[in-house]
């Protein structure tokens, strides 16, 4: 059996199903006649849950860093939530037992979480869930699931893996990850590729497809998942692996490799990353920097925006970790395809065209400044560069560094301190701003080449729509042009320019992009060896002169 899914993290597991059910309990409402003695059983279980809950906060903080382990924060304000407390109290004082009492309680909450219109509100319902079963484990003395002891070779099966289950992960023992829920930016997928752990996700009724023990073979290139396959398929799979740890040895030895073509030219090499969990693969692949940041996600999947405080404890991080290396941060770009419930966005006709990016940054004053203030605030941690996306015309760059110098402003009278050395720069992701870019180069410090959106923009292709993809070509003549140009008018104003959509990474189009004489390309951590062997088979002059020919 082949079951389709999505990749989020690639590589190729050959193993064991250890599939993960969590228990159907059938709660029992007994008659408690010594509630006192039944009410110190419910406050011990909570103590006990408390403790467990510290212990698998303070491992996840050492694996996987401070962000991932907020989610344990949430779980014990749940055990010290005075309503939920005084609840279940109230019903064991009537007479009824501590676990019905729980699990009573506990779904009174979930239902008017789930009853909300918010998503991130109605998730909360399952933190919740996860405290009462914790709660109801201890007081029947069940032991909690173990992931810490797996067999080696193990590949887990589960509709979701929660925080507190990868925490306990031997990631040694592990092969892949297969899961019913999830995308690209679940908790699965950015602990898998934290991990380098083959993952496939939104694999639909996978947990009731498998039982432990069954050999699978997940592929996190495809997205392909076997279950019990034949032998010789088994065969072909386990050479691809031979191969791909070679492969993978091989691109070690690039690692401390200066990244410059066959003939000398310098091409920068910097990492595209979305979480701080990210870093740490980055900087193991040779990163020379980080050539964006996205900093949707942390506005992603809550009820309201973080604060300036959080924001500044998140990009402090990430310039610590990076020490004097650069890091672009690209300024929140939402709209299109990433909409935010609570910003209460208009439903468009054609959001990819519409109010986002640093459109819906400049018509919302206050957001961006709480962002740039902490970005301001986190500067002095490292060699931070500011990044605004989606640049049509000259009046948004005026507008969003006006903004900044407010920032700034308000900093000195606090008494809050600031690099003095900030770049400030853009994205050349449309047309308009590549045509422009003359007289962009000359408000700015560097440029970014979002290639995805140059694409699309320019071709008017939508390249998810099946009927058109075919003619979404990033060698068509116009595209090339377009780079051309803004390469050309950024080196006449002294001012390099990257590339950080997806062909950076594409060992095609890499010889094409030097050619055209970019200075930096940002890709996956995971690109960066692959990339960067391709940069040192390539001769810049060759490839210019192709391009010249090519283009004329």
């Amino acid at each position: 059996m082949v079951i389709k899914g999505i990749p989020v993290s690639e590589g190729i597991g050959l193993g064991r199903a250890v599939v993960i059910k969590e228990s159907e309990y059938t709660i029992k409402k007994t008659k408690i006649e010594d509630t006192g003695a039944e009410l110190r059983r419910f406050l011990d279980s909570i103590e006990k849950a408390k403790e467990q809950i510290r212990k698998i906060k303070a491992a996840t903080q050492e694996s996987l860093g401070e962000k991932n382990a907020m989610i344990f924060d949430a779980h014990l304000l749940i055990l010290d939530d005075p309503e939920f407390v005084s609840m279940v109290k109230g019903k064991i004082e009537e007479g009824i037992n501590a676990e019905f009492a729980i699990d009573e309680s506990a779904r009174f909450f979930e239902n008017i979480l789930l009853s909300l219109e918010d998503e991130y509100m109605r998730e909360r319902a399952n933190d919740i869930k996860d405290v009462a079963l914790r709660l109801i484990r201890i007081l029947n003395g069940e032991e909690q699931i173990d992931l810490k002891n797996l067999p080696d070779g193990s590949i887990l099966v589960a509709y979701d893996l929660t925080p507190s289950q990868t925490a306990q992960i031997n990631k040694q023992n592990v092969r892949g990850f297969v899961t019913e829920k999830g995308g690209k930016t679940s908790h699965t997928a950015i602990i898998a590729r934290t991990y380098e752990i083959p993952a496939v996700v939104g694999v639909e009724d996978i947990v009731n497809s498998v039982k432990d023990g069954d050999f699978l073979i997940v592929d996190g290139y495809e997205g392909f998942v076997y279950v019990n396959p034949e032998e010789d398929l088994i065969k072909e799979y386990e050479k691809k692996l031979v191969e791909e740890k070679r492969r993978k040895e091989e691109l070690k030895s690039f690692l401390y490799v200066e990244s410059k073509t066959q003939d000398g030219k310098r091409i920068k090499l910097f990492a595209n990353i979305a979480h701080i969990e990210e870093i740490d693969a980055a900087l193991k692949n040779g990163a020379e920097g980080i050539g964006l940041f996205r900093t949707e996600f942390l506005f992603m999947d809550r009820s309201q925006p973080p604060s300036e405080d959080e924001q500044f404890e998140v990009y402090k991080t990430v310039l610590e970790k990076m020490e004097d290396k650069p890091v672009i941060i690209r300024t929140l770009d939402v709209g299109g395809d990433k909409n935010i419930s609570y910003l209460n966005i208009d439903k468009e006709e054609n959001p990819f065209l519409g109010y986002r990016a640093i459109r819906l940054c400049l018509g919302n004053k206050e957001l961006f400044k709480t962002q740039l203030r902490a970005l301001l605030r986190a500067s002095i941690y490292g060699k931070l560069k500011i990044m605004f996306p989606m640049i049509t015309c000259i009046d948004e760059v005026y507008q969003a560094k006006w903004i900044i110098q407010e920032a700034k402003e308000e900093l000195k009278k606090e008494n809050i301190s600031y690099s003095q050395n900030i770049e400030i720069g853009i994205m050349i992701e449309t047309p308009a701003a590549a045509v422009i870019s003359d007289v962009l180069a000359k408000e700015v410090d560097f440029f970014s080449i979002g290639t995805n959106d140059l694409i699309q923009y320019t071709l008017a292709v939508d390249r998810t729509n099946d009927k058109v993809s075919y003619l979404y070509n990033p060698l068509h003549p116009a595209i090339l042009r377009l780079i051309k140009m803004t390469v050309e008018n950024a080196h006449k104003r002294g001012i390099e320019v990257g590339v950080c959509g997806e062909i950076a990474s594409n060992q095609e189009f890499v010889p094409v992009l030097i050619g055209l004489g970019v200075d930096e390309l940002s890709v996956n951590p995971s690109k960066i060896l692959n990339v960067k062997k391709k940069i040192l088979q390539t001769s810049y002059e060759e490839e210019n002169l192709c391009i010249k020919e090519l283009l004329n």
